[in-house]
């Protein structure tokens, strides 16, 4: 499928719209009434979002170590009740049948489905202060765009796929079965997170404890999208953009990218196992 990037567009309006729409601090910009590209560059000029975090490492008993999650601009598709679309708000976390592992069907009454090469994700919620401990019970909310960089209840109006929330077991670990994403105008490849220090607490993205993303590899995905029909826009839009240059990516260390980077084994054909790690300060 096409993308048409127009301003009309409501699929993917590429880096212009991400700068213009819900920057890292974006409680800030509402509380500020910053609306436009304008006054969103401005702001980070200013230092107001998406500066570079320092290193924070922690050691754990075995001597390895972990790294503290910068945080990241929530996109310009959060659904998480912290943003409105056509005057509506839009908190998918509210919704009955959230708390699911496989993120591809839509659930509470819509019926697509995601589309797309199977990733089997788990992430693993580790306290960097405390010697890299395992954080259990804490919620993680996963989303991204769909195949074609489209992005449900926005794009998609009918459907919430590729979108969900687990729970972290005692290994700190939450599970999700998903699918790839695009490659969309002006980002490199990414999936957005946040965490939250209980089920409860995920009703609203006011209440995160971090919010970031996950690029995901490079070669993985040059591999896939030229291999599957269903990525075909994410071909081109791949060749223009790089991780280190990405707009959100950029401005953290090179170990901090690396952390941010998913570790994905498999195939296009029989998709892909992932590994992440989310370090957090408690």
């Amino acid at each position: 499928m096409t993308q048409n990037n127009t301003p009309d567009d409501p699929n993917d309006r590429g880096l212009t719209f991400d700068l213009g729409t819900i920057i890292a601090r974006r409680r800030a910009l509402i509380g500020l009434g910053v609306v436009g590209v304008g006054a969103a560059m401005a702001y980070l000029a200013f230092g107001g979002a998406s500066q570079a975090e320092p290193n924070l490492l922690g050691t754990a008993a075995d001597g390895s170590t972990c790294l503290k999650d910068p945080g990241e601009t929530a996109g310009p598709f959060p659904g998480d009740g912290t943003n409105a679309k056509s005057g509506q708000t839009v908190n998918v976390l509210t919704q009955t049948g959230i708390v699911r592992q496989d993120i591809r069907p839509s659930f509470n009454g819509m019926t697509p489905v995601a589309d797309g090469v199977q990733v089997d994700l788990t992430l693993t919620l580790v306290d960097v202060r405390n010697a890299c401990a395992p954080l259990a019970g804490h919620a993680i909310y996963l989303w991204h765009c769909d195949a074609g960089g489209r992005y449900s209840l926005y794009a998609t109006t009918d459907s919430n796929t590729c979108r969900g929330v687990q729970i972290t077991d005692a290994l700190g670990q939450a599970r999700f079965t998903t699918i790839f994403p695009a490659c969309y105008d002006g980002r490199w490849p990414h999936m957005h997170f946040e965490v939250f220090a209980t089920a409860a607490a995920a009703v609203s993205g006011d209440a995160s404890l971090l919010m970031s993303q996950f690029a995901l590899p490079g070669d993985v995905a040059q591999t896939l999208y030229a291999s599957d029909p269903r990525y075909v826009t994410s071909i081109a839009n791949l060749g223009q953009v790089s991780l280190t240059g990405d707009m959100v990516f950029s401005d953290n260390s090179a170990q901090q990218i690396a952390a941010m980077t998913l570790t994905l084994t498999g195939d296009p054909a029989s998709g892909y196992a992932g590994q992440g790690t989310i370090g957090v300060v408690i």
